[in-house]
């Protein structure tokens, strides 16, 4: 069984744009700023033996603020940039893949025969700690001080960084 970290993009590989005092995805490859902490931080996780994975949602096609080639530009930006081992995009929320929901991370785990019980789900958002803990992985709450609903149950660790985050995965 193989050991994983997944994690969400906006908020946690690049950083998000605030809109209204909100957070937001960026909509176009010009927007999309990956933090230099970022590499790092992930390469730790690499050499110390875990699968890398990118779980994000991406409702702003069928919201009409984004095109499916903009997704897919900063989809390939992220996979050349970082060391991602692969992505999973959902694009509806009506789906049994959008995050709070335990989709793509069980989609994930049969693909790659991952242990979810030794696995890791990092985010920024409530939703991202609530499909962590419903497909029963660990949960690291990144907390950059949105105004929006807290993750709730609380996730396992909840840190300031990404950074932190791998420090506390690599001290567990």
């Amino acid at each position: 069984m193989i050991k994983t970290v997944f994690l969400d993009a906006d908020g946690v590989l690049n950083e998000v744009i605030m809109k209204d005092g909100k957070p937001a995805a960026p909509v176009n490859i010009s927007e999309l700023v990956i933090p230099p902490e970022v590499k790092p931080a992930l390469l730790k996780l690499k050499n110390a033996g875990y699968l890398l994975i990118c779980v994000t949602n991406k409702p702003d096609i069928e919201r009409g603020l984004m095109t499916q080639e903009m997704v897919d530009a900063i989809t390939n930006k992220l996979m050349q940039t970082l060391p991602l081992d692969d992505m999973f995009i959902c694009y509806h929320e009506n789906s049994d893949c959008y995050k709070p929901q335990p989709g793509m991370l069980l989609s994930a785990a049969q693909k790659y025969d991952i242990d979810l019980s030794q696995s890791y789900m990092i985010g920024d958002r409530w939703r991202d700690i609530g499909a962590g803990q419903n497909a029963k992985c660990k949960t690291i709450w990144i907390d950059r001080g949105y105004q929006e609903k807290k993750p709730d149950p609380a996730a396992d660790y909840t840190v300031y960084s990404l950074g932190e985050g791998v420090d506390w995965i690599l001290d567990q």
